[in-house]
């Protein structure tokens, strides 16, 4: 059977945290919203990623930080409490949080497989749903936003596919801990999952075909998690290739790698990036290409397509790949539809996600952790820049030694040589996380570096970091 059609002012595809927030703006701004999710409220980031992640990896940095401050005893994690506190955090796959949050603002759920279906129109496969519905169609009279996010992408390695591997679902998932694991890829799902998963007991290989890991951060980042994944006991392998993969039928997995080794694991995570889940939303149906990111403005519209109605916002316009930025773009989309609604001008900065462009903070939660924001030293001058950059060892601030006997991290500053302002900033070492937004209101706010020089941070924290930085570049 099919449902009548129904009509909102704004259709949703997607209920993670960038849907939730669209949403939730264009409902504060007195629009009818519908939002379509085919799987769980909360999305990827609540139920396989960034919620579940850090919690695999909190409890591990605790037990690390408790043996370096002498005179204390050193925490022994209990990896079956570990997993039943993730599965507290995520729901264990039970999404009624979400939804009871979406009927307590006004906003209708459908839930179904969204895709487009021409100009302002949406078709639902509900097939499965347990009403008996197969089908709804969906119109909207102003804004369809897509908010699908991105999948877990599998490189052309003879054999892995068939082998069944990992994803980050079934890492920030799993009911057990593996014996032996290996891990390919080297960016941030490889480098946090292969350090919860060594902290929970396993065996860990990490297999990583570039110089160092993170290769987007700055060098020095890289090689201190590398060296704090060693520290570990992780089997830290760069420059190395795997070639092909092979699942036998107990179990076990053998990995083949081009310098001739072979690593042996009961499971294999393929952390190897992302890819837009674009390929089945009908993007065809108004003139844009299936399989890529969507290409938008700075008020997240979609370029392309005639009469300004569609908008794409988070991981699958590709811009930037970090929750806190989608859940941005959010706002600044939901906000921008009702305003054009509305009919009023959006020429406030606020209806323009210009924090894209150089403002997007990043942590991984490795320990030693990594936070930064802005440009790295190399991106900077591949935009033009003249810069300067600052370096000091992060124990040098009072508060780290405090924090922990002979802490290990480094911190730059990234300035722009002729306005005297911070480009970027990069801080790796215990707990650094926290330390993050003042770096970010600098770059952001193009504070000079005079004025910061007045910001005088509080004695005796790791914040004093600062302090060092101002002082390195001769203030």
């Amino acid at each position: 059977m099919s449902a009548a059609d129904s009509t909102y002012d704004v259709i949703v595809i997607g209920a993670g945290p960038v849907g939730e927030n669209v949403a939730d703006r264009a409902h504060r701004g007195g629009l009818s919203v519908c939002i379509v999710e085919k799987h769980l409220v909360g999305g990827e980031c609540s139920h396989y990623a960034c919620v579940p992640s850090k919690a695999l990896l909190r409890p591990v940095h605790l037990t690390h930080a408790s043996r370096r401050v002498r005179g204390i005893v050193p925490a022994r994690l209990d990896p079956a409490g570990v997993l039943a506190r993730r599965d507290d955090k995520t729901g264990g796959g039970d999404d009624a949080g979400g939804v009871e949050w979406l009927s307590s603002v006004g906003i209708d759920l459908v839930r179904g497989e969204g895709r487009l279906a021409g100009e302002r129109s949406v078709r639902v496969d509900m097939t499965g749903n347990g009403n008996g519905a197969t089908e709804r169609n969906l119109s909207a009279r102003h804004a369809v936003v897509l908010a699908v996010g991105t999948t877990a992408g599998l490189a052309p390695i003879d054999g892995l596919r068939a082998a069944q591997p990992w994803t980050n679902r079934e890492a920030t998932t799993s009911a057990t801990v593996p014996g032996r694991l290996a891990v390919l890829g080297g960016g941030v799902v490889g480098a946090e999952m292969a350090q919860a998963y060594r902290g929970l007991g396993a065996t860990v290989t990490l297999i990583h075909r570039g110089e160092r890991l993170l290769e987007r951060a700055e060098a020095f980042a890289g090689d201190l998690v590398a060296g704090g994944l060693r520290a570990d006991g992780v089997d830290v392998r760069l420059r190395t290739n795997a070639t092909k993969v092979d699942r036998a039928d107990d179990g076990t997995v053998t990995i083949e790698l081009d310098d001739g080794s072979v690593v042996q694991a009961d499971e294999v995570l393929a952390a190897l990036g992302r890819r837009p889940a674009t390929g089945e939303l009908g993007l065809e149906t108004v003139g844009l290409e299936p399989g890529g990111y969507v290409d938008v403005d700075d008020t997240l519209q979609a370029t392309g397509v005639e009469a300004g109605w569609l908008y794409a916002t988070g991981d699958v316009n590709g811009r930037n790949l970090l929750t806190h930025m989608g859940k941005y773009q959010g706002r600044v989309c939901g906000d921008v539809i009702a305003a054009r609604a509305a009919g009023e001008p959006i020429d406030a900065p606020s209806y323009a996600a210009l924090a894209d462009r150089i403002g997007a903070p990043q942590v991984v939660f490795t320990d030693p952790e990594v936070a930064a924001v802005g440009y790295t030293a190399a991106a900077a001058r591949e935009k033009g820049f003249e810069v300067d950059v600052v370096d000091v060892d992060m124990g040098s601030a009072a508060g780290a030694g405090l924090l922990a006997d002979d802490y290990v991290g480094a911190a730059r500053l990234v300035v722009d040589r002729q306005r005297r302002v911070v480009l970027g900033a990069t801080f790796v070492g215990q707990d650094t996380a926290e330390m993050l937004h003042a770096a970010t209101i600098a770059v952001v706010g193009e504070v000079p570096i005079d004025r910061l020089w007045h910001a005088v941070p509080a004695f005796p924290t790791v914040s004093e970091v600062w302090l060092r930085l101002l002082e390195s570049y001769g203030l």
